[in-house]
């Protein structure tokens, strides 16, 4: 009769060895395949975004649902005026803002000795002069009440609405902060009102017409049939686009941000909510 308590072979024994290392390799890559993956949370990365409240919101609801894909998650910071975003981004209480062109960036720079880069571009809004007592230019009478933006890239753009329609005349050289004091001919006399960018479009009853922000006009209640003007679209320097502190723009979480927003599914909501008075740009 066999002795079952004899030695094992020595060839038994490799065999069991190499069964055990087995058994151990499985059993290390049970734990790690059951440990929590990692991967996303390692690449993921959370930023706020300031805008302006109104119908971008709803773009940035698409812009935000299309960053998720990619493991960014945004937090968008609603303001109600341009002056704070700006303000906000220096200050590092949101990573990145997107409501503003070259000309008011620039304006905010020598202002306030910003550091702020843009990173791409969203969108033209051609600014343009609304009536709510006229439906073309030329019925414009002699000292009629105009309003504008006051802020100095925005007053400078729509003095030139005005100037392209014949109402006025700038002095030559003029650069795209133009203000009143640049006005060197005024056939019609007309009294132009500076009033806040936001207000201007709502004090439209009580103006002849006013130059209004498209975004603005929107939320004044303005429709394009209350346009009798606008400035061209072709070659226009005031692109809408992404900013963020320097130093930044480099960071791939801006990339990111940057295809998330300049996208067909974005664009597509971009045509919904604007119906035309604002055009993609990039």
């Amino acid at each position: 009769m066999s002795n079952i308590f004899a030695p094992l072979s020595k060839a038994a024994t490799l065999s069991r060895r190499a069964a055990l290392a087995v058994l151990l390799a499985s059993t290390f890559a049970v734990a790690v395949s059951s440990l929590p993956d990692t991967s996303f949370a390692e690449d993921a990365k959370s930023i706020k975004v300031g805008i302006i409240s109104g119908e971008d919101e709803d773009v940035w609801r698409v812009v935000t649902a299309e960053a998720a894909k990619q493991n960014l998650t945004i937090e968008t910071v609603v303001f109600n005026d341009y002056t704070q975003p700006n303000e906000a981004l220096e200050r590092g209480e949101i990573d990145a803002n997107a409501f503003q062109h070259q000309p008011y960036l620039e304006n905010q720079i020598k202002t306030h000795g910003y550091k702020i880069v843009p990173v791409g571009y969203t969108g033209v809004w051609p600014i343009g002069l609304y009536s709510k007592k006229f439906t073309k230019i030329a019925d414009l009478q002699n000292g009629a009440i105009v309003g504008v933006p006051n802020d100095p890239s925005n007053e400078g753009r729509a003095l030139r609405v005005l100037q392209n329609e014949g109402l006025i005349k700038l002095k030559d050289g003029t650069g795209i902060l133009a203000t009143i004091a640049d006005i060197v001919e005024n056939p019609k006399k007309i009294e132009i009102k500076e009033l806040d960018a936001g207000v201007v479009g709502r004090a439209i009853d009580d103006l002849d017409a006013a130059v209004v922000n498209t975004d603005w006009a929107l939320k004044s209640g303005l429709t394009p049939d209350n346009r009798i003007a606008q400035e061209p679209v072709a070659d226009n320097p005031y692109r809408n686009f992404i900013a963020v502190k320097a130093g930044q723009e480099n960071e791939p979480w801006v990339k990111t941000l940057v295809s998330a927003y300049q996208n067909d599914t974005v664009k597509a909501e971009f045509d919904r909510v604007y119906k035309g008075t604002g055009i993609s740009a990039y």
